[in-house]
């Protein structure tokens, strides 16, 4: 027992000496900020995809509406996107997600856009599938979304090496490639009721992603009130990341409280307007500190965020205030107020 009590010790010494020495310091974080533009951008999903898969996989693979809407997020002073990826996408063909990995950021490049990719996500639907994904659902926000990894996968630690082998080789692929700004490892973990069930396989996520040490910056946010994960995302993330749908004293609060990390911030999630998230009073604060702000959606589309959680509509009517998204699927504006804003506060005009 003795032997086996040294034995867990000497590991978690190794693991903690990996660790320190793959996380970016204070100042080199600081530094890598401070070449950046000040962040602005959306969580991009385009219009014709309902989810990552229908994103990413070969026979729905987009690339016509992808340039079409980031050249509208390029044209309101937007500089910067926010993409989940699938690990069942990268199951299926390997070689060809990382192929059209590689198409979208050349996409995004020549709209001098720059892409933080997330990896795995626990919200929303269960299971997934490749294939023909399903129609929107009337009314209901993000009906279609899926999980990454399944819940089959999450709830199996022995499946883990899929997600492993997956992790590693796409960071692997493009672990120097500027057209990257940097790695978001794993999208609210702990959400959909799992809880802490997640904390072992975002420590994970970590220590793969360490073994590659891509020359991104690398981070998960924090997204709610749970010390255990907020924790160790703040002290294992090379830059700060959060999400924050309320008002903007709110916002600011938050802001001021995680500035004393020392270390960058970029907002990854905002902006419900039912929850006063909104450009105008949101945006300025962001600016005043320098924070990325990446809000939630682009174009409405078969995402169906314009509606509120929890609160679908059923006859598919549009609702009397947006809940997400910045364009209608022609490219209007759906306030046209709200592009002033962006593009006075991006552009100073």
């Amino acid at each position: 027992m003795k032997k086996y009590m040294l034995l867990l010790a000497l590991v978690a010494a190794v693991q903690f000496c990996n660790a320190q020495s793959a996380i970016w310091t204070a100042e080199k974080a600081n530094q890598w900020y401070a070449q950046q533009p000040w962040l602005v951008g959306a969580n991009f999903l385009p219009s014709s995809a309902i989810n990552q898969l229908e994103m990413w996989q070969a026979e729905s693979f987009d690339p016509e509406t992808i340039s079409k809407e980031l050249g509208w997020a390029a044209a309101i002073g937007m500089n910067t996107m926010r993409v989940y990826l699938h690990d069942i996408a990268w199951q299926v063909d390997p070689s060809g997600f990382k192929k059209r990995m590689n198409d979208f950021l050349f996409i995004a490049a020549k709209h001098k856009i720059k892409i933080l990719f997330t990896i795995l996500d626990d919200c929303w639907n269960p299971d997934a599938y490749p294939g023909k994904q399903p129609a929107p659902r009337p009314g209901v926000h993000n009906s279609g979304w899926v999980r990454s990894p399944t819940i089959a996968i999450h709830d199996n630690p022995l499946r883990w090496n899929i997600l492993e082998a997956y992790v590693k080789d796409v960071l692997s692929a493009f672990k120097d490639d500027k057209r990257i700004l940097m790695w978001d490892l794993y999208n609210e973990p702990g959400n959909s009721g799992y809880g802490l069930t997640s904390f072992e396989l975002l420590k994970n996520m970590f220590e793969w992603a360490w073994f590659v040490r891509p020359a991104q910056p690398i981070s998960s946010g924090t997204w709610y009130d749970n010390a255990t994960f907020n924790e160790y995302v703040l002290t294992h993330s090379d830059v700060i990341t959060f999400h924050n749908y309320n008002d903007a004293v709110n916002l600011e609060k938050e802001i001021v409280e995680k500035m004393k990390t020392g270390r960058p911030l970029i907002c990854t999630e905002y902006m419900a307007r039912t929850r006063n998230s909104t450009f105008q009073d949101c945006l300025p604060v962001f600016k005043k500190y320098k924070v990325g702000a990446i809000n939630w959606g682009l174009v409405a589309g078969k995402s169906n965020t314009i509606y509120q959680w929890g609160k679908p509509i059923p006859s598919g009517a549009e609702p009397e205030l947006w809940f997400h998204d910045v364009f209608r699927k022609d490219g209007t504006p759906y306030k046209q107020e709200e592009i002033e804003v962006i593009k006075k506060l991006t552009w100073g005009k």
